[in-house]
């Protein structure tokens, strides 16, 4: 194979790849020379001249002319009978450079020249995407769906680049199809042999943190601080804000007009319920806060052991624990303390209540948590409420909730 048309075909990555000349320049003679060394055990009194956008490329051996039988090393050093057919007037001690053909190097060692350049241009590739991605980490990032697997989506970015959001960093509701437009941000990137593997995530809290830079000006700009985001993805979050100008409102303006700005954040994240939180250093306030819409009657707080005890009227217990217990979760999660609802006094009828766990031999435990994560946790708390309710509230189907109250009612009437 000519030099030429060897480097013509080389000359095909540097279009793929987008590689700039002085690199493949510097890639080509690194590979060059390695092969001119297993060939010739040194590459020293080489020159390699490259020329990738035309396709040139030559290389010549230098060597000293000394007399017929003489020769020590062959590579340094040539007969003075061949160097006069390259030259007739050539003299002992002279210096001869001679070109050497790609052929003279062997078939396979061509081969293997070949194969060698595209390990070294994939490797440059990849060391390029790991260095960008590394950058973007924690950065909002766009890619089209290109195939979707069952524990897995595989996305490419409009450079060709892979790009994977695995289940487990999807939001619960997510459904894509092929050539879906999908928003996350770029969370890790993981090298996996020699290949970079890019991981999105749409669930993380810093997802949420950036969909708030991206759409409220404010945030942006830093006006309004993000002190911290909290989330149970695609139901629920919490986001604490703070603004250092005592004339915005951080709250609404994060919110806007009728929930004009965070509406998209919202609808982005699935319908995701998103409470925006006005920060304080007042960790009893803080706690008041976190945990809207439960109207909170006082709070006894164990710094040493990050609890707090927080006393609630019987009618807003299940507003502080919210659907599923999520509410007192991200408001301990927010604020950094462990939550523990107290009911405020109770009435003749409560008096004679009993402790759901009483009913452990009767009820199961799993149906004793689903009643506890919504605040429900004694005989009458339950048998206030309704069936369909219940029904909407837990994750219980309506036989299950109308036999709990059947035992309910029984050990009352008994």
């Amino acid at each position: 194979m000519e030099n030429i048309a060897l480097i013509e075909s080389f000359s095909e990555f540097k279009d793929d790849k987008l590689i700039d000349r002085v690199t493949l320049m510097a890639i080509l003679e690194d590979v060059f020379r390695n092969a001119l060394k297993k060939k010739y055990g040194s590459d020293d009194n080489f020159d390699i001249i490259i020329n990738p956008d035309k396709g040139d490329m030559e290389i010549w051996r230098n060597r000293v002319v000394v007399a017929d039988g003489e020769v020590e090393d062959e590579n340094q050093e040539i007969e003075l009978s061949q160097a006069r057919k390259i030259e007739p007037d050539f003299e002992v001690g002279e210096d001869v450079s001679e070109e050497v053909k790609l052929i003279d190097l062997g078939r396979r060692a061509i081969l293997a020249l070949r194969q060698n350049l595209i390990s070294k241009i994939h490797e440059h590739d990849n060391t390029n995407l790991y260095k960008q991605f590394k950058d973007l980490i924690g950065e909002i990032y766009t890619a089209e769906v290109h195939h979707v697997r069952p524990r897995v989506v595989i996305l490419v970015d409009d450079d060709g680049n892979e790009i994977v959001l695995p289940k487990e960093k999807q939001i619960p509701s997510d459904f894509f199809r092929k050539g879906d437009n999908v928003k996350g941000i770029i969370e890790n990137v993981e090298l996996k042999g020699n290949k970079p593997q890019i991981i999105m995530s749409r669930t993380a809290p810093a997802f949420l943190e950036k969909l708030f830079e991206q759409e409220i000006p404010e945030v942006f700009d830093g006006l309004i601080t993000i002190k911290n985001v909290v989330r149970i993805p695609g139901e629920k979050a919490k986001v604490a804000v703070d603004s250092y100008d005592d004339r915005i409102d951080p709250v609404g303006a994060c919110v806007g007009m009728k929930g004009s700005r965070i509406h998209g954040i919202v609808r982005e994240l699935g319908n995701e319920n998103i409470d925006v939180i006005n920060y304080t250093s007042n960790i009893q306030l803080y706690i008041t806060r976190a945990l809207s819409p439960a109207k909170v009657s006082s709070i006894k707080i164990d710094e040493e052991q990050k609890r707090a005890e927080v006393f609630l009227k019987l009618e807003e217990v299940s507003k502080a624990i919210g659907r599923g217990g999520h509410n007192i979760k991200l408001a301990g999660q927010l604020t950094g303390y462990e939550l523990d609802v107290i009911r405020e006094g109770s009435t003749i009828e409560d008096e004679d209540d009993v402790e759901l766990t009483e009913f452990s031999d009767e009820i199961d435990g799993w149906v004793i948590d689903e009643f506890a994560k919504i605040g429900l946790d004694t005989a009458r708390s339950i048998l206030k409420q309704n069936v369909a309710d219940l029904v909407r509230r837990t994750d219980l189907e309506e036989e299950t909730i109308q036999e709990v109250m059947k035992i309910l009612k029984e050990e009352f009437e008994n």
